[in-house]
């Protein structure tokens, strides 16, 4: 194994994600006329027109959430809302700001504290794509045909009744996949990670369905250049299972958290579910955990990584992926605050999907194929009395008692009860003790808790979060822990 050094900034980070064009859109950005109308619901194709100096006036909004880092959903010129399909690596896209928007948004950004990461997709561009669309110009004359996979002639980039003749993502035939083994392409997409770490000091990458790359190295030597620019810059790939061979040293920092995902919603929130929803996905929300079952699922994820790695990976409730965690739960918010309870005393860095802390507009009316739209309505900046101010009063004090705790980025973790629908677990850091407990059923519930190992006098044990009693009992190192229904507690000493 190689030595795992993952950067010790996201150990304390709590991130934020956002999809551009639905953010916030700033009038300091020209846009064309025919964008969508931003409280309108969203469209596979249409452009709300959300941009990066958008970002920046709402810096003191995510501030105050009390955000540390930012990720954010691809920005570089692309064909496509959400920018997957990249045009140009090297140029922001113009309806983002173009370039000097993102220079704006990290300084502004790292003058308050917060972190840039980036998205990086290097598996495939676009049939925009400078190198491809000479192909499609030129055919076998071309002098970058090397650079993709070309089966056959002729190439049908959009008609969808004849073969596309060329290797693509998933076979959409819009993201041709480039010929990493070409040494060309693969200095071309190192030095593309190299620019925007040196000239615009970015804090990272997330790197978008990576283990689709499959020349030997290319992964390992991403990482030594990366880091050659900045040795604390995070690298978090997009793999959706437990993947401890990525996450050894040698390649990524951490991956999208989606098991924990998982374990999460489907303790949370249980037979609430959406099935509909949550299928054909490589996550599994369901069937509902118990409290035994949640502890298992969490004591193997816990086993399957190093700790410096648990304590780097991208914890996340929902994404541009997935659908809104409100919507998956049928609009329970109880789920939502039950499960970024977990989230945030979890180790490892949590991530909130932009809105999520104002229950922002998700609907269980939608059926399956309309999730991705979903999960990308826009914020609802023109219209404050949308918002669940409740819920972003709750965000606030978990986020806050995350910031506030050590024991909560940095400690241990130890489950301490799994029985029913209870469950509670301690978090250890140098002196400090937190011990945190989560019912999730319906009724109240009383349960006996040994603490003689965590704190000499369990007198000294205080409510931190929650509305549950304490009761010390006359056993000697136990207390009584009455958590009303549907609800957690923090306590620490």
């Amino acid at each position: 194994m190689t030595n795992i050094n993952t950067p010790d900034w996201v150990k304390d980070a709590v991130f934020y994600q956002i999809f551009p064009d639905r953010f916030a859109k700033s009038t300091r950005v020209q846009k064309p006329t025919n964008i969508e109308p931003w409280d309108e619901p969203p469209t596979g194709q249409g452009y709300k027109g959300g941009d990066l100096p958008g970002i920046v006036e709402r810096l003191d909004y995510i501030q105050d959430l009390g955000i540390t880092a930012l990720y954010l959903n691809p920005i570089f010129q692309s064909a496509c809302n959400h920018r997957y399909h990249t045009h140009d690596y090297y140029q922001v896209d113009p309806l983002l700001g173009g370039n000097a928007a993102l220079r704006e948004l990290v300084d502004e950004a790292h003058n308050r504290g917060i972190a840039i990461v980036l998205d990086g997709v290097f598996n495939h561009a676009s049939r925009g794509f400078f190198q491809f669309n000479d192909i499609l110009e030129n055919g076998p004359y071309s002098a970058w045909l090397d650079w993709f996979r070309v089966e056959d002639w002729p190439l049908a980039p959009y008609d969808g009744d004849r073969p596309a003749n060329y290797d693509s993502w998933v076979g959409n035939r819009a993201l041709p996949n480039f010929n990493t083994d070409n040494p060309q392409v693969r200095e071309y997409i190192m030095q593309i990670a190299e620019y925007w770490l040196r000239e615009y000091d970015i804090d990272g990458w997330r790197l978008d369905v990576p283990a689709e790359i499959s020349t030997p190295g290319f992964w390992e030597e991403f990482r030594q250049r990366v880091r050659a620019v900045n040795p604390e810059a995070y690298i978090v790939g997009e793999i959706w299972e437990v993947a401890p061979d990525w996450l050894q040293g040698d390649r990524f920092d951490a991956l999208m958290n989606y098991p924990l995902t998982s374990a999460i919603v489907a303790f949370a929130a249980g037979d609430r579910v959406s099935r509909p929803l949550a299928g054909n996905r490589s996550y599994q929300p369901y069937p509902a955990l118990d409290a035994a079952g949640y502890a298992e699922e969490i004591q193997q994820l816990l086993e399957a990584y190093d700790w410096e790695i648990t304590q780097a990976q991208l914890n996340l409730l929902d994404s541009h992926d997935t659908p809104r965690i409100l919507s998956l739960v049928r609009g329970d918010k109880r789920s939502v605050l039950l499960a970024t309870l977990l989230q945030m005393t979890f180790p490892g860095a949590p991530c909130v999907y932009y809105g999520n802390e104002i229950a922002i507009r998700g609907t269980t009316e939608y059926e399956a194929e309309h999730h991705d739209k979903d999960a990308r309505w826009t914020f609802p900046w023109q219209d404050e009395a949308t918002w669940d101010k409740g819920m972003l009063a709750s965000f606030k004090e978990l986020i806050a008692l995350r910031h506030n705790h050590a024991a909560l980025r940095r400690g241990s973790y130890q489950h301490r009860y799994a029985v029913g629908d209870v469950y509670a677990f301690a978090r250890r850091y140098e002196t400090e003790v937190l011990l945190v407990a989560v019912n999730v059923a319906e009724k109240d519930q009383t349960v006996i808790l040994e603490t003689a190992d965590l704190v000499p006098d369990p007198q000294t044990l205080q409510p931190l979060y929650g509305q549950g009693a304490i009761t010390v009992t006359a056993e000697p190192g136990q207390i009584a822990l009455s958590l009303p229904g549907r609800s957690g507690m923090v306590l620490g000493v």
